[in-house]
């Protein structure tokens, strides 16, 4: 389910979401919509869309619930493909424990899937955190898993998140990174957002970005939020939407 919160600040919005909706921070994902400072004539808020797996009863606020996600085909279910020998598992395993078979499972499953893609490689542990797993993808296609803008990285992620879910880790995060491109797509964006941010402010005038996914129009907004003078807003409908940076008083 979709919902919507706003409050003074970001942690404002997160908070009331987390009371409202009966939920730990780390049980939802978070968009930022549009952010607004505070001025002599205009109190300052943080709009933000709540992304969670199940209804809340009675919750006003619900806008949309999205489609259900494609089943990843039975075939790539875990049992389909060979165990590994142990000697042959993640090299660099964070510590050994009880998620150690779930983090198996995770990486024979990514390692079948881009297989059968016909783009091979090997998928190892690159982090852990508390309910987040981090997965990096050694192949020497990787410009073509990653695909225009990350959208094929993505692409698998989601599976990748879908798959966790049916082994019963639903509240586990899985990102999937190749060639450090998370990383470099972050400061990228980061340089975007000022660089437009100055542009607008030259112009006082505003800027409509290419389409994003949540986690990178999260970036701009938060990178943008402490600019005086700059707000930003996401616009459109579905998963990629864009962000409009604009001059202060523009609109």
């Amino acid at each position: 389910m979709i919902y919507e919160f706003e409050g003074r600040t970001e942690k404002e919005a997160i908070d009331k979401a987390a009371s409202e909706l009966g939920m730990e921070k780390d049980q939802f994902d978070v968009e930022i919509l549009e952010t607004q400072r505070s001025g002599l004539f205009k109190k300052g808020f943080v709009k933000i869309q709540v992304h969670t797996d199940a209804s809340v009863p009675g919750h006003v606020q619900a806008v949309r619930q999205g489609p259900a996600p494609d089943k990843p085909r039975d075939s790539l279910d875990e049992g389909s493909r060979p165990a590994r020998p142990a000697n042959n598992r993640r090299k660099n395993r964070i510590e050994p424990g009880s998620n150690d078979d779930f983090e198996a499972a995770m990486a024979g499953f990514v390692e079948t899937l881009i297989e059968r893609m016909g783009y091979p490689g090997i998928v190892s542990v690159l982090y852990r955190e508390e309910n987040k797993l981090g997965l990096k993808i050694e192949s020497e296609h990787s410009s073509i898993l990653i695909g225009k803008k990350g959208k094929n990285l993505d692409a698998l992620q989601l599976l990748a998140n879908i798959y966790a879910g049916r082994q019963g880790r639903e509240e586990t995060r899985i990102i999937l990174d190749t060639e450090n491109y998370r990383l470099r797509r972050e400061e990228s964006l980061v340089r975007l957002a000022y660089t437009v941010a100055d542009k607008v402010r030259e112009s006082r005038s505003s800027i409509l970005l290419e389409p994003m996914n949540p986690f990178d129009r999260r970036l701009i907004h938060t990178t943008l939020n402490d600019i005086s003078d700059v707000e930003t807003k996401s616009e459109g409908e579905g998963l990629y939407k864009q962000v409009r940076v604009y001059y202060r008083g523009y609109r």
